[in-house]
């Protein structure tokens, strides 16, 4: 493409965006809102997915043992633990650390324990982690084979529970992204119609003295990327600062929420909802421009 023709179409572009200034700012503004509502609701799927990815990857299988069950034995359940596949790590907890760890839980209300005097009705265990929320149960059920093993506990209900709101999550996060990407190319490609329509008269005379579609498209192309890039950009700076206000807040006060840290997150969310303006102003123009090129 010849730098002169770039001009023209720069320069073009650029008139119809003055020409209608306030339709073009309106769109902006439009388009702004859209991206900044699917900025919002990206970050808040893909925490939400985060969070529930934290809360599953916490998920522990516990393995309690017969009582009085000899050191040998003890020590060869364990290693039939370990053996188990996606087992990723083994914590021998014996009774007494098991009292103690139950006095820290009652705190003040220790004399609730008065009645047992010196007897200890709490078992040795293991604390059992798999490397995938997945294969907590398979690892469940194939420690329960093992010899010297009592009961074997995980929170079914809990682990059901979290794959059923992280599949939930997803599903509804993916589907608003894509209502919401749809309704900002919606309006991208209205703007760019009115404009396109009032200067029918003019495109229909440039085709008939020979000019090519592209040369046509070319600067509605830029007007409507140029539409879509501003409307991102506008929403991109609400974001960021929105955040990174937000996770310090929330850091302060809510240390043990498992938010995504800021750097490099809100970069790439930036750089995606940039692209994606972009891409749905040039989309809107060409779904625009179809219509009336047909002359």
């Amino acid at each position: 493409m010849k730098i002169r023709t770039t001009e023209y179409f720069i320069r073009e572009a650029a008139i119809s965006l003055r020409r209608n200034g306030l339709m073009s700012f309106a769109s902006i503004s439009t388009v702004a809102l859209s991206l900044l509502i699917l900025g919002i609701f990206l970050i808040l799927v893909l925490n939400l997915n985060h969070m529930a990815s934290a809360l599953e990857s916490q998920v522990q299988i516990t393995v309690y043992l017969k009582d009085d069950l000899p050191e040998l034995e003890i020590r060869e359940a364990g290693t039939g633990i370990t053996q188990i596949e996606g087992v990723t790590q083994v914590l021998f907890v014996d009774k007494q650390e098991a009292m103690e760890r139950f006095k820290e839980r009652l705190g003040d209300q220790q004399g609730l324990l008065a009645a047992l005097g010196e007897t200890n009705p709490l078992p040795d265990a293991f604390e059992v982690k798999v490397d995938r929320p997945e294969r907590v149960k398979p690892a469940a059920a194939a420690i329960t084979t093992l010899d010297g093993v009592e009961n074997v506990k995980f929170g079914q209900e809990v682990v059901d529970q979290l794959f059923t709101l992280t599949k939930m999550v997803r599903i509804f996060g993916l589907v608003l992204i894509v209502f919401l990407a749809l309704a900002a190319l919606f309006i991208i490609s209205n703007t760019i119609r009115l404009t396109v329509f009032a200067r029918r008269k003019e495109i229909g005379i440039m085709k008939y003295v020979g000019a090519t579609d592209w040369f046509i498209r070319w600067p509605f192309l830029i007007e409507g990327m140029v539409l879509g890039f501003g409307g991102a950009l506008v929403s991109v700076l609400i974001l960021s600062r929105t955040y990174s206000a937000i996770t310090q807040q929330i850091y302060a006060s809510l240390a043990f929420l498992p938010l995504i840290p800021e750097y490099p997150f809100i970069t790439n969310i930036s750089m995606l909802i940039l692209v994606v303006g972009t891409a749905i102003g040039a989309l809107g123009s060409t779904i625009s421009l179809k219509r009336f090129m047909k002359v």
